[in-house]
């Protein structure tokens, strides 16, 4: 399976969390546009560096000219991200972890939700900002968990529901609609929390902190 790192233009993690990622096989560090200035900063140099370059700032671009490849990508129907998205895609890249997706910019960090929506029949995306990680899901999946761990589940509509088995507070073919319910701070109750989910996508909401100390990442 072929993973990577996108770093957008928001908030950036620490550079220890690119060491976590890097160990775990996301060899490939893709940063859209502006990405590229904290990558700069953090003294990491990416692969790629792609967008419509109106982003970076003209020293940063000078100093990766020959470092890696940058790929100027004038296309306005997309967003930067959409824009490494797709190339990752054309690549044949299976999944991605999103960085700097947020910060302070709602409108971002709301845009970037809904592109994991948008490209999720195409490649797994997460997004990772500060302690948690965001992750899609449909089908039946079973997920490796700790006793106590905080969960959080939200839905997109009324069409998909979702049950569960392993969680204290148990769904039960239930709706969780954006903006009317959700399962906020719902707990793990041992080591295995089984979901099925029927008619659609939900997001689930983990601590990254607690899945990279007990292996569960």
């Amino acid at each position: 399976m072929k993973k990577c790192i996108i770093l957008a233009n928001g908030e950036s993690p620490p550079k220890r969390v690119f060491d976590y990622l890097i160990r775990n096989d996301f060899q490939t560090l893709i940063c859209a546009d502006g990405g590229a200035n904290s990558a700069e900063k953090l003294n990491i140099v990416p692969d790629y560096i792609i967008g419509d370059l109106d982003s970076i700032n003209p020293s940063v671009y000078d100093y990766f000219y020959d470092k890696c490849d940058i790929i100027k990508v004038d296309r306005q129907n997309d967003t930067d991200v959409e824009k490494c998205l797709k190339f990752a895609i054309k690549k044949k890249y299976n999944e991605v972890i999103l960085l700097g997706a947020t910060g302070n910019r709602l409108d971002h960090s709301f845009c970037n939700m809904g592109i994991v929506i948008k490209f999720f029949d195409k490649i797994s995306i997460r997004i990772l900002h500060q302690k948690s990680l965001l992750t899609a899901y449909t089908g039946n999946v079973k997920l490796r968990t700790l006793p106590n761990e905080t969960i959080s589940i939200y839905g997109i509509n009324s069409k998909t529901k979702i049950s569960s088995r392993g969680l204290r507070y148990r769904l039960k073919n239930i709706s969780l609609p954006f903006g009317i319910k959700e399962s906020t701070s719902n707990v793990a109750l041992k080591n295995e929390v089984e979901l099925k989910i029927k008619n659609g996508i939900v997001f689930v909401i983990r601590d990254f902190e607690t899945m990279r100390k007990y292996g569960l990442f």
